[in-house]
């Protein structure tokens, strides 16, 4: 195994998977990247948390995109996500998802902290923000039409938690992840924060979103009782939607998202909080739907996509989970409703995101401020179809 860490270009690395042996080639170094969108022609586009959308094509990692809305890079937060429209062929129409500072500072802001999430004491970042999705047109290294199509409401200050992950249904509705903020509002009705969000290409509302609930409840909202999601996806053999989010001290799960759910946070986990108060169990509350899969220790998830390819032998149909603190390739066999974790790649690095590349094999984000790009392939001799 060689440069088993190394970001540094053309690095090579040797993995195990049950099926064989996995090459890893570092393809180029990069900031704190953040996610993976994979063009209709095989350019990949790739955040970097700072601030920066950058190009990789033909082997070149192009300079940073102009045109990319301001975000609040600290902490958790910053520019997040990126998915293309799935028209993106013909409009050139991409969605970001970052942590955008409010105009508007409140004086003398302070933020005591929460045991219960870790802060034993005061934070430092105090600037009032939320999440906010961006739609714009990719045209060469530059963003056009850049406009906000949807918001966390209300912002908050805090420095975690924000979600920030995108997928496109079938019929081209724009689910969201949003994440608590750390401030424990998946049960608030007034805040779309801790919640799945689905709205209309355009940011419009859907007219069959979910309805019930109190008056004042959001109608941008699918699900509610989520904590810090970081991976979302359709099956594509089911067009099932699922999501993974991070436990607290324990309890990382994997759910299967339907309209109008509940799936419990903060009033159940199989986590405890920070600070070791005991939360109460999914089995405790059957008002709530529990987990198909959670792991405890945690694997951390970050990062979802079901391979669709034939090149990794027995992986075809099953779901991928980049894992930060588990610093592994995390297999999961779905099978309709139900789902186990298959295998775990041993990867010696944190694993921010997962995705496929147009000839079936993945490219994977190597974590952090020396961060980078791989591709990885099945060895020749163990290669299938």
């Amino acid at each position: 195994m060689l440069d088993r860490a190394s970001a540094q270009e053309g690095a090579m690395q040797e993995f195990t998977a049950k099926s064989g042996k996995i090459t890893g080639q570092m393809l180029t170094p990069l900031s704190h990247p953040w996610k993976i969108a994979v063009l209709p022609d095989d350019r990949l586009l790739i955040t970097e948390k700072p601030g920066n959308l950058r190009l990789y094509a033909d082997g070149k990692l192009f300079e940073p995109i102009t045109g990319v809305p301001k975000v609040h890079f600290e902490g958790q937060g910053g520019l997040l996500s990126v998915v293309a429209h799935p028209g993106f062929a013909t409009n050139n129409a991409i969605y970001l998802s970052y942590a955008e500072p409010a105009e508007e500072q409140p004086a003398g802001a302070q933020d005591p902290g929460d045991p219960r999430v870790g802060d034993d004491g005061p934070n430092s970042d105090v600037v009032l923000k939320g999440l906010a999705v961006a739609r714009a047109v990719l045209d060469g290294n530059e963003l056009k039409d850049v406009e906000v199509i949807w918001r966390q409401e209300p912002k908050q200050i805090g420095r975690g938690h924000f979600g920030g992950h995108m997928a496109f249904s079938g019929d081209e509705k724009l689910f969201i992840t949003n994440g608590d903020r750390q401030r424990f509002l998946s049960h608030d009705p007034a805040t779309n924060a801790g919640k799945v969000v689905r709205i209309n290409p355009d940011g419009s509302l859907p007219a069959d979103n979910m309805e019930q609930g109190p008056k004042n409840a959001r109608k941008d909202v699918w699900s509610t009782g989520h904590r810090n999601p970081l991976g979302i996806a359709f099956d594509p053999a089911t067009r099932n939607l699922w999501l993974h989010e991070m436990g607290p001290l324990g309890g990382d799960e994997l759910n299967l998202i339907a309209k109008g759910a509940d799936y419990g946070w903060p009033a159940v986990s199989n986590g405890d909080h920070y600070d070791k108060q005991k939360i109460p169990r999914h089995d405790t509350r059957p008002e709530f739907v529990k987990p198909v899969v959670t792991w405890t220790p945690v694997i951390s998830p970050a990062g979802l996509t079901f391979y669709t390819g034939s090149r990794f032998s027995g992986w075809t149909g099953k779901a991928l989970i980049g894992g930060l603190s588990s610093k592994a390739i995390v297999v999961v066999d779905v099978k309709g409703e139900t789902a186990s974790e298959f295998e775990r790649i041993d990867m010696g690095m944190r694993i921010r995101d997962v995705v496929e590349a147009g000839d079936g094999s993945i490219y994977v984000l190597k974590d952090g401020e020396d961060g980078g790009l791989m591709k990885l392939s099945p060895n020749q001799k163990d290669a299938r179809g």
